[in-house]
């Protein structure tokens, strides 16, 4: 039996689901199937049978940039910010691919980190986390709206101000998914999610090819309550319209259920999405750059061999 979600626990009680990983990665993306259980988890070097490695240069504050890869593996050691940049002491990098699932909860997919929110936190795939925006500071689930980290069309986000991109079902009325992020990780996720997933999407006009401004004042945005899926720290989300989830509102020491996902929604489709977003989400490149070997390795050597005679017949 399918089992499309399964539980997890937070040392905060806080229940939440994973959306399971597709067997064997992400691969062509297509059909339905059973995940696998130990919740969202990619494994291996996190490669595709469908899409490439793109990088892009993305912004890491202090006049600094790194790559960003589509495929990549991420990882590299740990640094602290310096000071004087934004964030200055708060400690980036070190996130892998295999990290790189959270669960429905905001504050989830933090490598070794429980709870929820994202108050104070590093960053540990160099990106920034969803900002959903709205009133700041007060009542029930104000973790979603601090300000920490700006406005949703702040420019200093690494990848760009965030952007959004909508992808409805082939096969069912009732399934519309959003993929947020910054505006780097929407435009490569686009290509990869359309080279997986194209046979579930119905090309609408709905449908984006894309990105589309994120503007949290427009009742129709994707919104935190029907966030199914986080990724990479948190900065990636995966919603699903019309989806209101009850737990959203607590806050982050609450014991609040999940509310069930429609069971009429298009699971093939959530499906290609959570597994070709977990595959090919850029993630900054952790190793340093190797020495490449030069095209003429016949000649270079030839002249090196010439300088060493000459040298010992003088």
């Amino acid at each position: 039996m399918f089992v499309p979600f399964i539980s997890s626990k937070y040392s905060t009680s806080r229940k939440r689901r994973y959306l399971e990983r597709r067997k064997g990665g992400g691969g062509g993306g297509k059909g339905g199937g059973g995940g696998s259980s130990g919740g969202g988890r990619v494994g291996g070097s996190g490669t595709s049978a469908s899409g490439g490695g793109r990088t892009s240069s993305v912004s890491t504050g202090g006049g600094t940039s790194r790559s960003a890869t589509s495929f990549g593996n991420g990882g590299g050691s740990v640094s602290n910010i310096p000071s004087g940049s934004l964030f200055a002491g708060r400690t980036q990098g070190g996130g892998t691919r295999n990290q790189v699932y959270g669960t429905s909860g905001y504050g989830s997919g933090y490598p070794g980190v429980s709870g929820l929110g994202v108050a104070s936190r590093g960053f540990p795939f160099f990106f920034w986390p969803i900002a959903w925006g709205g009133a700041a500071g007060v009542g029930s689930a104000a973790f979603l709206h601090n300000r920490e980290y700006g406005n949703p069309d702040n420019s200093s986000r690494p990848g760009g101000p965030m952007m959004f991109a909508t992808f409805v079902s082939s096969s069912s009325q009732n399934t519309t998914f959003h993929v947020v992020s910054d505006n780097t990780t929407v435009t490569d996720l686009i290509s990869d999610i359309f080279s997986n997933c194209s046979s579930s999407i119905n090309n609408s006009s709905s449908t984006t090819s894309t990105p589309l401004t994120f503007n949290d004042s427009d009742p129709s945005a994707p919104n935190a309550q029907s966030a199914i899926q986080y990724y990479r720290a948190s900065s990636v989300v995966l919603t699903l319209d019309g989806y209101n989830n009850s737990a959203t509102w607590g806050n982050t020491t609450d014991s609040t259920p999940d509310t069930p996902l429609p069971s009429n929604i298009d699971g093939t489709l959530r499906d290609c999405l959570n597994a070709t977003i977990g595959n090919a989400v850029p993630l900054v490149d952790g190793g340093l750059k190797t020495w490449s070997n030069p095209t003429n390795v016949p000649g270079l050597i030839a002249l090196v061999w010439v300088v060493l005679h000459l040298s010992s017949v003088v």
